[in-house]
């Protein structure tokens, strides 16, 4: 006799007034450290910025709001392979729609689609063609935000993927479209291999790897990118050290302090997005402490660092997907990759090569990520 098929069950976020006070009381009590050396960014987000943010996470962010504004979706909870997962499951209003599973990276959250989950699932309202609907699915990474937190080592992007696929197919859905950026882009690559019900991926973060240097030599473009991944290697990949190799430590800085919290978020909003030297030119105020908040009031800092510590080392590797691959190349993208460096990786049928936008495409250009999804899938319905 096989065993039951563990519920979907409803889930609405309702944070205790506690949790909030004590939050409050944290960003109060802060004890601030020295200001940078330098008039700009380069040793990290200023102090004098951070302060003014902070003040205002504690005395005018309104975060029942904010909740109230988050449960305007559809969220669920089911167990898979033993860890309670968090997901928003919004349907379309038209037939026919596609179901489209969604996935973000770090430090992102569900946060990041709020913007385009209406215009997916319900185009009509949003200036589209009732065609182009999609049933959204968007679930948030184990240890990330109101996901169960691993207990033991193994949930890395292969069983994230493989998860994702029995969750689309615990929905009812035996055939669907995957897409995702950062993280949400090496689970999306691994579900494309992993055939399933999955008919195609989009990818806002395509994982290509520049190849040996050609006789003739790199392209103009090529060696933009190269230019770019060495300055990111050299100014940008900290954190990342820090969090696959040492989570557990780095935790312990985070979980105790809202402003630490803050900080390791909020200069990476800074660093990766196309914001012409000011994260607030492209993001709210309130959108990055919506960020934040799933972060903090989940204590999830340090799960999610974890998935760096299972699959950073893999990070990009694995055999070419073959089914059909749609990219968006946003200009300010972390890690660049030409075209021709990721036609070995992936059977790709569509490529845009996007005006603006950088690492978060959904929160950050919002329009140019749903137009860009409805053209890739419409080749695939």
């Amino acid at each position: 006799m096989s065993a039951a098929v563990p519920p979907v069950r409803p889930f609405r976020i309702a944070v205790d007034d506690a949790d909030l006070a004590d939050l409050r009381q944290r960003l109060a009590r802060t004890r601030w450290p020295d200001p940078e050396c330098v008039q700009d960014w380069s040793q990290g987000i200023p102090l004098a910025y951070t302060r003014e943010l902070a003040q205002y996470w504690e005395r005018d962010y309104d975060w029942r709001a904010r909740e109230a504004a988050l449960n305007e979706f559809a969220q669920f909870h089911t167990e898979i392979d033993g860890l309670d997962l968090h997901f928003i499951h919004q349907r379309s209003p038209h037939d026919g729609a596609l179901p489209l599973v969604i996935t973000h990276g770090w430090p992102g959250s569900v946060v990041e689609f709020l913007k385009v989950i209406g215009p997916l699932t319900d185009p009509t309202a949003h200036g589209g063609r009732a065609e182009d609907a999609f049933h959204v699915v968007c679930p948030s990474l184990p240890g990330y935000g109101f996901s169960g937190k691993p207990t033991a080592a193994g949930w890395g992007v292969e069983r994230i993927a493989a998860a994702w696929e029995t969750l689309m197919q615990r929905l009812g859905y035996s055939s669907y479209g995957a897409q995702g950026g950062d993280w949400g882009a090496a689970v999306t690559s691994e579900i494309g291999r992993n055939g399933g019900g999955c008919i195609g991926i989009h990818l806002n973060m395509p994982l290509g790897r520049p190849p040996a240097e050609p006789a003739d030599g790199f392209s103009a473009e090529e060696q933009q990118a190269l230019a770019a991944a060495a300055e990111h290697r050299r100014w940008g990949t900290g954190y990342a050290t820090q969090q696959s190799t040492r989570p557990q430590t780095l935790g312990y800085g985070l979980a105790d302090s809202p402003v630490g919290q803050l900080a390791w978020i909020v200069e990476k909003f800074w660093a990766w997005t196309d914001c012409g030297g000011h994260p607030e030119n492209v993001l709210g105020r309130d959108e990055m402490l919506d960020n934040v908040m799933l972060y903090w009031l989940t204590n999830s800092a340090t799960s999610a660092a974890r998935l760096y510590w299972e699959s950073y080392r893999g990070f990009g590797r694995g055999r070419r997907v073959q089914i059909p691959t749609g990219v968006a190349s946003f200009p300010k993208e972390i890690l660049q990759a030409p075209r021709q460096w990721c036609e070995d990786r992936y059977r790709i049928t569509h490529w845009t090569t996007m005006p603006r936008g950088g690492h978060f495409a959904a929160f950050e250009q919002p329009e140019l990520f749903v137009e860009d999804v409805r053209k890739f899938f419409a080749t695939l319905r």
